[in-house]
């Protein structure tokens, strides 16, 4: 039984090697049409986060940043397609790659008010049976093959509200069948990192896990991590208003831990499908409670001065259909941390964050990934800086928009780097 919290996302203080891996070469020589734009709320102009564009026909796919953003790249050959625009909540909008703008392209979406009629509250009156329900029918639901999937992956660390690190990463996921007890791999195909150490100048914070750490969140994959048929259980559930997705009715159902469980527990919204009863969202966080032993789930090493405590751990994953059949899309975790070390008069807060999301995937006959160029769980991502002076770096690679606030932290780790300062 693997232990999510204990084994995946960590502080570490020490530094690790960047694995790299040969495949998927191929990809950069094809030819391709890049898109960007942002998405807003029809209603106020607002820019709406995490919206997914998904290319008609094909399995290609991005998500809208912080700031509403969006990069999209497409085939030649997937050029006369249109794009799916959908968020929770939202009227899915069928937009005409042709009729696209290439640059500053603007989509609007509008937000949809969801009727009881639509989700009958009367199939399933106790919202834990539902809950059950998802996982008795993962066998119809579910990707039932191997899969072959691209993502790309960002983690960052923050000191307050300044980006003190990033890495960006594509990655290629060896998904196993969801009924399969095989675990899935991730094989590294291109990453770059760039860090202010001078910024980080009370602990040297290291996220354990990368890639890992937002894989895990597929509940359906790796339901031991928060919903076993036995800790289903543990938990108290209500119905909530109902919502659609990408314009399907959707069960909103909240779940709380019981009272009488004293560890650390769980409580957030998990989003369920009307019509075939698959789960295609779910947000939750972890109830931190005694912080002291919070910080024993978290802190895997640190100098004896120093001093960590957990004040937030928030999880969120999507799932997207294709031919009838749930895949894992998008995962995205945000610690925060406070840091005290002896003998020093302020204490610092840091917050680590990582997202990933599946821009690509195909059937994949290949069983067994050579052990070699796979990641460990445990791995930690090293400093590669080169990649962030390139702006052809990701060639055709979909990859998530950086907000502002990133980009303006790269122009200023970059500068420091430049001028010594690591």
């Amino acid at each position: 039984m693997k232990n999510f919290l204990t084994s995946v996302i960590r502080c570490l203080l020490s530094l690790s090697i960047l694995l790299l891996s040969a495949e998927g070469m191929a990809q950069e020589l094809s030819s391709y049409t890049q898109f960007e734009g942002i998405v807003t709320d029809q209603a106020n102009n607002t820019p709406l986060s995490s919206v997914s564009l998904s290319v008609q026909n094909t399995n290609i796919s991005t998500v809208t940043n912080n700031d509403g953003e969006f990069t999209l790249k497409v085939p030649d050959e997937a050029i006369d397609q249109s794009i799916v625009v959908s968020l929770l909540g939202f009227e899915p909008k069928l937009v005409p790659l042709r009729n696209l703008q290439k640059k500053d392209a603007q989509i609007s979406l509008q937000a949809k008010i969801t009727e009881l009629t639509e989700v009958s509250v009367l199939t399933y009156r106790d919202p834990e049976a539902l809950i059950r329900k998802v996982f008795d029918k993962k066998s119809v639901n579910n990707i039932d093959q191997s899969v072959k999937m691209t993502a790309f992956y960002r983690e960052t660390i923050k000191r307050r509200n300044r980006n003190v690190s990033l890495t960006e990463a594509v990655v290629n996921l060896y998904k196993k069948p969801y009924m399969s007890n095989e675990d899935d791999a991730i094989t590294l195909h291109k990453a770059r990192k760039s860090t202010d150490y001078r910024r980080l100048d009370t602990v040297a914070l290291k996220l354990q896990g990368g890639p890992f750490s937002t894989l895990y969140l597929d509940i359906m994959k790796y339901p031991e991590y928060i919903f076993t048929p036995s800790s289903i259980g543990d938990y108290n559930y209500r119905f909530d208003p109902p919502t659609t997705i990408d314009g399907r009715p959707a069960y909103t159902v909240h779940f709380v831990q019981r009272d009488n469980l004293n560890q650390p527990h769980y409580e957030g919204k998990l989003y369920v499908d009307a019509e075939s009863l698959a789960l295609t969202s779910a947000d939750y966080q972890l109830v931190i409670g005694n912080q002291r032993e919070a910080s024993k789930i978290f802190v895997k090493k640190k100098p004896n001065d120093v001093r960590v405590f957990p004040e937030s751990a928030n999880y969120h994953v999507d799932y997207r259909q294709q031919n009838g059949k749930w895949y894992y899309s998008y995962g995205n975790v945000s610690l925060t941390f406070k840091v005290d070390k002896r003998r020093r008069l302020f204490n610092q807060v840091y917050t680590l964050s990582s997202e990933m999301a599946v821009t690509n995937w195909e059937a994949n006959g290949v069983s067994q990934v050579v052990s070699e160029v796979a990641l460990e769980p445990s791995v930690v991502l090293a400093d590669e800086v080169s990649g962030f002076s390139d702006p052809d770096f990701w060639g055709p690679y979909n990859v998530i928009e950086p907000e502002k606030s990133i980009e303006t932290a790269i122009d200023k780790i970059q500068r420091n780097l430049n001028r010594g300062g690591q």
